[in-house]
């Protein structure tokens, strides 16, 4: 028995940690998630990497919002950087130490330690990106402020935070790829960052952590890896 819960919507991959990333129409996912997403970090000279928060693994740098990555020649290859002007620059790491002050930070692919804060897969609902937006009236919002890997399209009158009901069960996303879905992101201050036409506001996380303590998507593992494009039916198993 299975339960069609909406379709995807949204393809989002990150090459390098905490820029922008891309739009994608199709990508195969594997057990660490969106082949080659967050496969890159800016990383210093401590080993911590470019976040937007300081923790034991990350380090708070301000301005990689500013910039966006992709990968030219698909994730087999090296990820380009793009500028706040959306041109790749020629040299990352002169540029990424030019760009946020610092001479100790260059581009690092993931070794031993990983570069995702949690779980390899974060998915987002239309419901709930409706819901921050009239929580928050005026304020530019949308699903870049939380950097899933997919959204879904949700039928109408679905609840927000409709996420929360799928804890603890799997869902087939077209007809191979299958997660299971395990807990929610703790969302923290990179939710009200300025990128590219995104103003800053800290009105965001403040209405996400008085509705629903600071807790917003759906973070998946990969149970049986498959591809992922748009328009895939999402059904929960």
């Amino acid at each position: 028995m299975t339960e069609l819960i909406g379709t995807i919507e949204c393809i989002w991959r990150y090459p390098i940690k905490s820029t922008g990333g891309e739009r994608l129409e199709r990508a195969d996912v594997g057990p660490r998630g969106l082949e080659g997403d967050r496969l890159y970090a800016v990383r210093d000279a401590e080993g911590r990497f470019g976040s937007g928060k300081n923790t034991r693994r990350f380090r708070r740098m301000p301005g990689l919002l500013d910039l966006r990555s992709r990968y030219p020649d698909g994730p087999a290859g090296r990820p380009e950087l793009l500028d706040p002007y959306g041109t790749a620059v020629p040299d990352p790491t002169a540029y990424l130490r030019r760009h946020l002050g610092r001479d100790d930070v260059g581009l690092a692919r993931e070794e031993a330690v990983s570069h995702f804060d949690q779980l390899p897969l974060s998915v987002l609902t239309t419901a709930t990106l409706d819901w921050v937006r009239a929580a928050v009236p005026g304020v530019p919002v949308d699903e870049r402020r939380f950097r899933p890997n997919l959204v879904v399209r949700t039928p109408p009158g679905t609840r927000p935070f409709a996420e929360d009901e799928w804890f603890g069960r799997t869902a087939r996303i077209g007809d191979a790829l299958r997660v299971e879905f395990v807990r929610s992101s703790e969302r923290c201050v990179t939710v009200n960052e300025a990128q590219q036409d995104l103003p800053h506001s800290p009105l965001i996380l403040r209405a996400v952590a008085r509705a629903h303590d600071t807790r917003l998507d759906a973070l998946a593992t990969v149970v049986t890896p498959g591809p992922v494009r748009t328009g895939d039916g999402v059904r929960l198993t």
